[in-house]
Formats: C-alpha cells, sequence, structure tokens
C-alpha cells in the first residue's frame, strides 16, 4: 500500500479530510493517509447574509438598549420583525484593525494563526452543515454577485468559493443532470467510496499505534470519517431523484436587469431550497466590488463609499447602500414568515436562525472592533437591542454567540475558537429542532 505524507488531502475526496498532527507521527511507519420536499416535521435551518466592509455605526446601532429601542436608519425596514430580532453591539473577534481581517467573521479566526484552534478556520455554517448535511441533496449553498468576500471556509481552512451568477445558482439548485451526467456521477460516488474504505484501513492503523494524547486528536477525526462515510452513502441516493422545479423568469424578464433583482432572485431561490429541503445551510454575501448605481442615490461604488472622509454625502451614499442590503435581508424574512411549516408549527422563519454581520465593523476606519451584528428567527427569546460588554466593558467575544448557535442546533459544545462562554439567547421550546441530537 503506498504511504502518503500525514499531512496530505484526500485529493481523491476533494479535500474532504486531513488526518491531525500527531505527535507519534515522528516515530510511526504507518504515516499515511429523503425526498425533496418539505418534511414532515420542521427541519432547523441557518441563513448568513454578509456584509465586507461593515456598517455605518450610527446608522445601524440604535442609542437605545433593550426592546424599545428607535430604529436608526439602515434598519427600519426591519421594524415588522423587531419581537424576533436580536442586535448585538460591542461584539468582535478582538483583532488588530485593517483589510484582511474579514475572512475571519464566522470562524474568529484569522487563516495564518488557525493551526493553534481545535477547528481551525473552519466556519461555523460549515459545523452546522456537517450535522444537517446528510439530510439534503447539498449541505450548504453559497452565493453573491461578482466577487465573494471569502467567508465560509471548510474543515481543511480552505475558503468556499460562492456561486457569482443567479443562473449558475439555478442551475446548480434546480436543473436535472442528463442520464449520461448521472453515470458519471455514479461512477465518481463508487470511486470515491473505494477512496474512503482505504481511507478508514489505514486509519484503523495509524489509531491502533497512537500515543493516549494521539488517540485524543484522533477522535475528532474519527467523527468526521464516519460522518463523511455516511455522506458518501446519502450522496447516491440523490442521484436518480429529480430535482424540485422553480420558476425564475419573473426575476429575468424583458426588463432591465438590475442589482435588486439579482438578488430577488438569490434570495427566493435560497428560500425555495430551503422550503423544499434541499439544504438546510446557506449564505449570501454582498460582495466588496459591487457597484449600487442603480439604487436610488447613490452615483459611487460601495468600497469608495467606505472611504467618505466624513463627507456627509458620501456617507448619504453609503448609508442607502447599507439600507438597501438590509431591506434585501427584510424581504427574504418576509418571504420565510409567509410560508407555514407542515407540522403547523409557526412559519418558516420561525425554523431558521438567521445571521446578518461583518467581520469588520466599520469601513471608513477599516475599524474590526464593534461588529454589527443581528440574529433574526429560529425561534430564540430575542432580546431587542443588547450591550453584551463584561462588567469590566470588554467587548464579548463574537464566538460566544456562535457557541449558542451550535447548541441551538443541537451540537453540544461549550466552546468555539475563540469563545469564552456562551450568549444568553435562549429558544422557545415549542420551536426546538425535532431532528437535531447531541453531539
Amino acid at each position: 500500500m503506498k504511504k502518503q505524507h500525514r499531512r496530505s488531502l484526500l485529493k481523491g475526496l476533494g479535500g474532504a479530510l486531513t488526518l491531525p498532527l500527531l505527535e507519534s507521527a515522528a516515530n510511526s511507519t504507518a504515516d499515511s493517509a429523503v425526498a425533496e420536499s418539505a418534511p414532515s416535521r420542521a427541519p432547523l435551518r441557518f441563513l448568513v447574509v454578509g456584509n465586507p466592509f461593515g456598517m455605518h455605526p450610527d446608522n445601524f446601532f440604535p442609542e437605545q438598549f433593550g426592546k424599545k429601542y428607535r430604529s436608526p436608519k439602515t434598519l427600519q425596514s426591519l421594524d415588522w420583525l423587531r419581537d424576533r430580532l436580536t442586535i448585538l453591539s460591542h461584539t468582535d473577534h478582538g483583532m488588530k484593525s485593517g483589510h484582511g481581517r474579514e475572512v475571519a467573521f464566522l470562524s474568529g479566526v484569522l487563516p495564518e494563526t488557525s493551526a493553534a484552534f481545535p477547528e481551525k478556520n473552519m466556519s461555523i455554517d460549515q459545523l452546522i452543515a456537517r450535522r444537517t448535511g446528510g439530510d439534503v441533496r447539498f449541505p450548504s449553498i453559497h452565493t453573491t454577485l461578482q466577487r465573494g468576500i471569502r467567508m465560509s471556509w471548510n474543515a481543511n481552512g480552505v475558503d468556499i468559493k460562492p456561486f457569482t451568477d443567479p443562473q449558475r445558482l439555478f442551475d446548480h439548485l434546480f436543473l436535472n443532470l442528463t442520464e449520461q451526467e448521472r453515470q458519471v456521477r455514479r461512477q465518481l460516488l463508487k470511486r470515491n467510496g473505494s477512496v474512503l474504505d482505504t481511507v478508514g484501513e489505514q486509519f484503523a492503523i495509524i489509531r491502533r499505534n497512537a500515543s493516549p494524547t494521539d488517540q485524543q486528536r484522533l477522535d475528532q477525526f474519527a467523527t468526521s470519517l464516519r460522518e463523511l462515510e455516511r455522506n458518501f452513502s446519502d450522496r447516491t441516493v440523490w442521484v436518480d431523484r429529480d430535482k424540485p422545479r422553480f420558476d425564475i423568469s419573473e426575476h429575468f424578464d424583458d426588463s432591465e436587469v438590475t442589482i435588486a433583482n439579482r438578488y430577488n432572485a438569490i434570495f427566493d431561490m435560497i428560500g425555495y431550497a430551503f422550503q423544499t429541503d434541499l439544504t438546510r445551510v446557506a449564505t449570501v454575501g454582498f460582495s466588496p466590488d459591487l457597484s449600487y448605481t442603480d439604487v436610488d442615490g447613490v452615483t459611487r461604488g460601495y468600497h469608495a463609499c467606505t472611504h467618505n472622509g466624513k463627507k456627509e454625502d458620501i456617507v448619504n451614499e453609503l448609508v442607502s447602500i447599507e439600507s438597501f442590503q438590509i431591506s434585501q435581508l427584510s424581504r427574504c424574512l418576509k418571504k420565510l414568515d409567509e410560508i407555514p411549516e407542515p407540522d403547523g408549527d409557526g412559519s418558516m422563519l420561525d425554523h431558521t436562525v438567521v445571521l446578518f454581520g461583518s467581520g469588520m465593523g466599520y469601513g471608513g476606519t477599516h475599524s474590526n472592533r464593534d461588529l454589527p451584528i443581528l440574529v433574526a428567527g429560529g425561534g430564540f427569546r430575542h432580546l431587542g437591542h443588547v450591550d453584551t460588554r463584561n462588567a469590566s466593558g470588554s467587548n464579548m467575544p463574537l464566538c460566544n454567540l456562535y457557541v449558542t448557535l451550535l447548541q441551538r442546533f443541537g451540537i453540544e459544545r461549550d466552546q468555539f475558537n475563540t469563545s469564552t462562554g456562551r450568549f444568553e439567547l435562549n429558544f422557545e421550546s415549542e420551536h426546538s429542532n425535532p431532528t437535531a441530537q447531541p453531539s
């Protein structure tokens, strides 16, 4: 059997697993490596909407804390949702300010420092997708317009490329494979299954010869291996099943294609993918390169507006852009809220945890402090506007919130990367996820 370097990716599996670094490796001689319709009981879903360069703080954070706050301009389109909304002030990842840190939004960890953390820089959406992915056709979906913001990272610390064209996203989600394509897919799954069998045999040898410390490190790898085995078994089921139909024509008729109807198409496709249980995890990003000149009052590019020098006219354009982004989110959430769950237990929004935010606090100063974060839906007992600072005035690690979100999905962890605890956001028992099981 050909030996592999212990840190090499399992290329036959698309880099799905990496063997952890073991203390005994230096002395080791074995150093190698459900139908697509809404289910009868409502599953829990996760939607992340990300902004690349933060939000203008005076127009995002309310002046008042609690539930009786006055919505600043950027958030006014969400007023209808204020009873099911939590806005978090004074939370971040404790990083120095500057471009490049925004990639840590969903992990709290930069790629170059990730080796020191148990999850590396794996993002929370992928941790949740690993839990829910075996029950759906697509473990997760990622999309934006133009260039993405490197928001989602897999277990190997590699950023997941989003779909940047709504038509290609449509083809991926709703276009059926030809018979020839299905045959190729079957062969690929069979081949990858054989590779996985070999990996399992090699792993068993490594585990028998591992030290007690290495045994603990290998436990996490074993869990990932079992999940991957289940995933490949599940993939074969989907090859011969047709996808649900979705009519995209209303978004791309003979009228001018605008940034609004392109994002409408993206959010509507994600919503329908949730409704038909194609996926339970999705990320939608607003690209740093987008031009918003078809938004009323905007004449400059988005990035240019963040460098506004506090000039009132440019700040006004930036706020118009950010208000548009939140209005797109609001439109999506209204649609989710209008869809009743099949078991009669509230709306789809009640069973969708929605996270909006950024890995940068405010692009005008390149600040990575005080990130603009809000959580909606998901059956939580929402708190309105919350000051998350502790008694000494220190900002709360955003990963504390992520611990709470993981627990909401039945992933029983008390730590996630840079967390120091959990954010006290509880959920209603009647909206608890019937399908989530403890880790």
